[in-house]
Protein backbone atom coordinates (compact mmCIF):
# COMPACT_ATOMS: atom_id res chain seq x y z
CA UNK A 1 0.00 0.00 0.00
CA UNK A 2 1.41 3.37 -1.01
CA UNK A 3 1.54 5.91 1.79
CA UNK A 4 0.37 9.47 1.28
CA UNK A 5 3.04 11.89 2.42
CA UNK A 6 1.65 15.37 1.74
CA UNK A 7 -0.99 17.14 3.78
CA UNK A 8 -2.90 18.00 0.62
CA UNK A 9 -3.11 14.37 -0.50
CA UNK A 10 -4.20 13.26 2.97
CA UNK A 11 -6.83 16.02 3.15
CA UNK A 12 -8.15 14.94 -0.23
CA UNK A 13 -8.34 11.35 0.99
CA UNK A 14 -10.25 12.44 4.11
CA UNK A 15 -12.71 14.26 1.88
CA UNK A 16 -13.05 11.19 -0.35
CA UNK A 17 -13.82 9.10 2.74
CA UNK A 18 -16.52 11.57 3.80
CA UNK A 19 -18.12 11.35 0.36
CA UNK A 20 -18.01 7.56 0.62
CA UNK A 21 -19.69 7.72 4.04
CA UNK A 22 -22.66 9.87 3.05
CA UNK A 23 -23.14 7.97 -0.21
CA UNK A 24 -23.18 4.51 1.34
CA UNK A 25 -25.39 5.62 4.23
CA UNK A 26 -27.92 7.22 1.90
CA UNK A 27 -27.92 4.03 -0.19
CA UNK A 28 -28.50 1.95 2.94
CA UNK A 29 -31.16 4.30 4.29
CA UNK A 30 -29.90 3.81 7.83
CA UNK A 31 -26.76 4.00 9.92
CA UNK A 32 -24.54 6.41 11.82
CA UNK A 33 -23.48 9.64 10.16
CA UNK A 34 -22.13 12.20 12.65
CA UNK A 35 -19.32 10.14 14.17
CA UNK A 36 -17.93 8.72 10.91
CA UNK A 37 -17.78 12.19 9.31
CA UNK A 38 -15.98 13.52 12.37
CA UNK A 39 -13.41 10.71 12.26
CA UNK A 40 -12.49 11.06 8.57
CA UNK A 41 -9.27 13.00 9.13
CA UNK A 42 -8.10 10.51 11.75
CA UNK A 43 -8.96 7.57 9.47
CA UNK A 44 -7.06 9.11 6.55
CA UNK A 45 -4.00 9.86 8.69
CA UNK A 46 -3.93 6.39 10.24
CA UNK A 47 -4.54 4.21 7.18
CA UNK A 48 -2.60 6.26 4.66
CA UNK A 49 0.37 7.47 6.71
CA UNK A 50 0.76 6.22 10.29
CA UNK A 51 -0.03 2.51 10.33
CA UNK A 52 2.52 -0.12 9.37
CA UNK A 53 0.09 -2.36 7.47
CA UNK A 54 -0.14 -4.00 4.07
CA UNK A 55 -3.41 -5.37 2.58
CA UNK A 56 -1.34 -8.00 0.76
CA UNK A 57 -0.14 -9.34 4.13
CA UNK A 58 -3.22 -8.90 6.31
CA UNK A 59 -1.99 -11.29 9.00
CA UNK A 60 1.60 -10.10 9.24
CA UNK A 61 2.51 -10.74 12.90
CA UNK A 62 4.56 -7.55 12.99
CA UNK A 63 1.82 -5.27 11.62
CA UNK A 64 0.45 -2.37 13.64
CA UNK A 65 -3.03 -2.98 15.03
CA UNK A 66 -5.92 -0.51 14.96
CA UNK A 67 -8.87 -1.53 17.11
CA UNK A 68 -12.16 0.36 16.86
CA UNK A 69 -14.15 0.28 20.08
CA UNK A 70 -16.98 2.47 18.76
CA UNK A 71 -18.09 -0.10 16.19
CA UNK A 72 -21.12 1.89 15.08
CA UNK A 73 -18.73 4.28 13.28
CA UNK A 74 -18.23 1.42 10.81
CA UNK A 75 -18.82 3.46 7.60
CA UNK A 76 -15.63 5.49 7.95
CA UNK A 77 -13.52 2.39 8.61
CA UNK A 78 -15.09 0.49 5.71
CA UNK A 79 -14.32 3.45 3.45
CA UNK A 80 -10.71 3.64 4.67
CA UNK A 81 -10.15 -0.12 4.34
CA UNK A 82 -11.60 -0.16 0.84
CA UNK A 83 -9.56 2.82 -0.32
CA UNK A 84 -6.46 1.23 1.24
CA UNK A 85 -6.99 -1.91 -0.85
CA UNK A 86 -8.41 -4.42 1.65
CA UNK A 87 -11.54 -5.00 -0.47
CA UNK A 88 -13.14 -3.42 -3.55
CA UNK A 89 -14.45 0.14 -3.26
CA UNK A 90 -17.56 -0.94 -5.18
CA UNK A 91 -18.54 -3.13 -2.22
CA UNK A 92 -19.20 -0.04 -0.08
CA UNK A 93 -22.65 0.32 -1.66
CA UNK A 94 -23.68 -2.95 0.01
CA UNK A 95 -23.54 -1.38 3.48
CA UNK A 96 -26.19 -2.85 5.83
CA UNK A 97 -27.74 -4.94 3.06
CA UNK A 98 -28.85 -8.54 3.64
CA UNK A 99 -25.99 -10.88 2.83
CA UNK A 100 -23.36 -8.13 2.85
CA UNK A 101 -20.26 -8.46 4.98
CA UNK A 102 -20.41 -4.70 5.62
CA UNK A 103 -22.88 -4.64 8.47
CA UNK A 104 -23.76 -1.84 10.89
CA UNK A 105 -20.96 -2.77 13.28
CA UNK A 106 -17.52 -3.95 12.19
CA UNK A 107 -16.92 -7.71 12.14
CA UNK A 108 -13.47 -9.29 12.33
CA UNK A 109 -14.69 -12.58 10.86
CA UNK A 110 -16.01 -11.13 7.62
CA UNK A 111 -14.25 -7.85 6.83
CA UNK A 112 -10.57 -7.92 5.80
CA UNK A 113 -8.40 -5.62 7.90
CA UNK A 114 -10.77 -5.41 10.90
CA UNK A 115 -8.91 -6.42 14.07
CA UNK A 116 -11.86 -7.04 16.40
CA UNK A 117 -15.63 -7.29 16.20
CA UNK A 118 -17.47 -4.45 17.91
CA UNK A 119 -21.05 -4.07 19.08
CA UNK A 120 -21.66 -3.16 22.73
CA UNK A 121 -19.63 -0.10 23.62
CA UNK A 122 -16.83 -0.18 26.18
CA UNK A 123 -15.07 -3.37 25.08
CA UNK A 124 -12.49 -2.22 22.55
CA UNK A 125 -9.91 -0.69 24.85
CA UNK A 126 -9.78 -3.88 26.92
CA UNK A 127 -9.11 -5.91 23.76
CA UNK A 128 -6.43 -3.46 22.62
CA UNK A 129 -4.79 -3.48 26.05
CA UNK A 130 -4.68 -7.27 25.94
CA UNK A 131 -3.06 -7.11 22.51
CA UNK A 132 -0.45 -4.63 23.71
CA UNK A 133 0.22 -6.78 26.78
CA UNK A 134 0.74 -9.82 24.54
CA UNK A 135 3.16 -7.82 22.40
CA UNK A 136 5.18 -6.93 25.49
CA UNK A 137 5.27 -10.58 26.59
CA UNK A 138 6.41 -11.65 23.11
CA UNK A 139 9.02 -8.90 22.80
CA UNK A 140 7.24 -7.38 19.78
CA UNK A 141 7.47 -3.68 18.89
CA UNK A 142 4.33 -3.23 16.81
CA UNK A 143 2.07 -0.36 17.83
CA UNK A 144 -1.47 -0.98 19.08
CA UNK A 145 -4.03 1.79 18.58
CA UNK A 146 -7.62 1.93 19.77
CA UNK A 147 -10.24 4.47 18.70
CA UNK A 148 -12.59 5.10 21.61
CA UNK A 149 -15.68 7.32 21.64
CA UNK A 150 -16.08 9.83 24.44
CA UNK A 151 -19.58 8.50 25.12
CA UNK A 152 -18.31 5.03 26.03
CA UNK A 153 -16.39 6.54 28.92
CA UNK A 154 -19.72 6.11 30.69
CA UNK A 155 -18.83 2.40 30.81
CA UNK A 156 -16.94 1.00 33.78
CA UNK A 157 -15.17 -1.49 31.53
CA UNK A 158 -13.42 1.37 29.77
CA UNK A 159 -11.91 2.56 33.02
CA UNK A 160 -10.87 -0.97 33.98
CA UNK A 161 -8.88 -1.07 30.74
CA UNK A 162 -7.39 2.36 31.42
CA UNK A 163 -6.32 1.14 34.87
CA UNK A 164 -4.88 -2.13 33.49
CA UNK A 165 -2.85 -0.39 30.78
CA UNK A 166 -1.47 2.19 33.17
CA UNK A 167 -0.56 -0.38 35.82
CA UNK A 168 1.31 -2.59 33.35
CA UNK A 169 2.93 0.40 31.61
CA UNK A 170 1.90 -0.68 28.12
CA UNK A 171 4.16 1.68 26.22
CA UNK A 172 3.13 0.56 22.73
CA UNK A 173 -0.57 1.24 23.33
CA UNK A 174 -2.20 4.46 22.07
CA UNK A 175 -5.85 5.26 22.73
CA UNK A 176 -7.40 7.83 20.39
CA UNK A 177 -10.43 9.37 22.08
CA UNK A 178 -12.94 10.87 19.66
CA UNK A 179 -13.90 13.85 21.81
CA UNK A 180 -16.85 15.07 19.76
CA UNK A 181 -19.03 15.92 22.80
CA UNK A 182 -22.16 14.06 21.63
CA UNK A 183 -23.79 10.70 22.15
CA UNK A 184 -27.13 9.28 21.10
CA UNK A 185 -29.05 10.90 23.98
CA UNK A 186 -27.50 14.36 23.68
CA UNK A 187 -24.36 16.32 24.68
CA UNK A 188 -21.94 14.12 26.62
CA UNK A 189 -21.63 16.51 29.54
CA UNK A 190 -25.39 16.44 30.07
CA UNK A 191 -25.72 12.66 29.81
CA UNK A 192 -22.81 11.90 32.16
CA UNK A 193 -19.86 14.24 32.66
CA UNK A 194 -16.54 13.13 31.19
CA UNK A 195 -14.36 15.96 32.43
CA UNK A 196 -11.68 16.32 33.57
CA UNK A 197 -10.86 13.66 30.99
CA UNK A 198 -7.16 14.49 30.65
CA UNK A 199 -6.54 14.43 34.38
CA UNK A 200 -8.40 11.14 34.73
CA UNK A 201 -6.14 9.41 32.23
CA UNK A 202 -3.05 10.95 33.79
CA UNK A 203 -4.15 9.72 37.21
CA UNK A 204 -4.04 6.17 35.84
CA UNK A 205 -0.48 6.66 34.60
CA UNK A 206 -1.06 7.59 30.95
CA UNK A 207 0.76 10.22 28.93
CA UNK A 208 -1.88 12.51 27.39
CA UNK A 209 -1.68 14.62 24.22
CA UNK A 210 -4.58 16.85 23.18
CA UNK A 211 -4.98 17.55 19.47
CA UNK A 212 -7.32 19.01 16.90
CA UNK A 213 -8.80 15.85 15.39
CA UNK A 214 -9.22 17.60 12.03
CA UNK A 215 -5.60 18.74 11.80
CA UNK A 216 -3.87 15.91 9.98
CA UNK A 217 -0.40 17.22 10.74
CA UNK A 218 -1.20 17.23 14.47
CA UNK A 219 -2.61 13.69 14.26
CA UNK A 220 0.53 12.33 12.60
CA UNK A 221 2.90 14.23 14.90
CA UNK A 222 1.03 13.01 17.98
CA UNK A 223 1.21 9.40 16.79
CA UNK A 224 4.95 9.76 16.22
CA UNK A 225 5.35 11.23 19.70
CA UNK A 226 3.27 8.40 21.17
CA UNK A 227 5.50 5.80 19.52
CA UNK A 228 8.53 7.37 21.21
CA UNK A 229 7.04 7.49 24.73
CA UNK A 230 8.47 4.83 27.02
CA UNK A 231 7.13 3.11 30.12
CA UNK A 232 3.50 4.20 29.78
CA UNK A 233 0.51 4.10 27.44
CA UNK A 234 -0.54 7.22 25.54
CA UNK A 235 -3.96 8.82 25.17
CA UNK A 236 -4.62 11.19 22.28
CA UNK A 237 -7.68 13.29 23.08
CA UNK A 238 -8.78 14.30 19.59
CA UNK A 239 -11.24 17.18 19.61
CA UNK A 240 -13.58 16.67 16.65
CA UNK A 241 -16.81 18.05 15.24
CA UNK A 242 -19.52 15.44 14.65
CA UNK A 243 -20.87 15.68 11.12
CA UNK A 244 -17.74 17.53 10.00
CA UNK A 245 -17.94 18.85 6.44
CA UNK A 246 -21.73 19.01 6.16
CA UNK A 247 -23.01 22.24 7.65
CA UNK A 248 -26.52 21.04 8.49
CA UNK A 249 -25.08 18.08 10.43
CA UNK A 250 -22.13 19.63 12.24
CA UNK A 251 -22.40 19.56 16.01
CA UNK A 252 -25.97 18.19 16.02
CA UNK A 253 -26.32 15.03 18.12
CA UNK A 254 -29.53 14.15 16.30
CA UNK A 255 -27.40 12.96 13.35
CA UNK A 256 -25.60 10.44 15.58
CA UNK A 257 -27.59 7.48 14.27
CA UNK A 258 -29.45 8.80 11.23
CA UNK A 259 -28.50 8.55 7.55
CA UNK A 260 -28.78 11.41 5.04
CA UNK A 261 -32.39 11.65 3.99
CA UNK A 262 -33.67 10.46 7.35
CA UNK A 263 -34.09 13.58 9.47
CA UNK A 264 -35.82 16.94 9.25
CA UNK A 265 -33.99 19.71 11.12
CA UNK A 266 -34.03 23.47 11.11
CA UNK A 267 -30.83 23.60 9.03
CA UNK A 268 -31.30 20.63 6.74
CA UNK A 269 -32.65 20.75 3.19
CA UNK A 270 -35.61 18.51 2.30
CA UNK A 271 -34.91 14.84 2.88
CA UNK A 272 -34.70 14.02 -0.81
CA UNK A 273 -32.06 16.73 -1.29
CA UNK A 274 -29.81 15.94 1.66
CA UNK A 275 -27.36 13.60 -0.07
CA UNK A 276 -27.00 15.97 -2.99
CA UNK A 277 -26.40 18.89 -0.61
CA UNK A 278 -23.84 16.92 1.39
CA UNK A 279 -21.89 15.84 -1.68
CA UNK A 280 -21.90 19.39 -3.00
CA UNK A 281 -20.33 20.62 0.24
CA UNK A 282 -17.79 17.79 0.18
CA UNK A 283 -16.67 18.56 -3.37
CA UNK A 284 -12.88 18.98 -3.38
Amino acid sequence: MKKLTTLDSLSRMANTLRRDVVTMLAEAGSGHTAGPLGLADIAAAMYFNVLNIDPRRKNDPDRDRLFVSCGHTAPIWYAALARAGFFPVEELKTLRKLGSRLQGHIDRLTVPGVESTAASLGQGLSIAAGCAYAAAMDGKNYQTYCVVSDGEHDEGSTWEAVNFAGYYKLQHLTAIVDRNNIQIDGPTEKVMGKEPLRERYEAFGWHVIEIDGHNIEQIIDACQEARAIGEKPVCLIAHTIPGKGVDFMEGDYRWHGVAPGGLDTEKAPPKNKQLEAALRQLHY
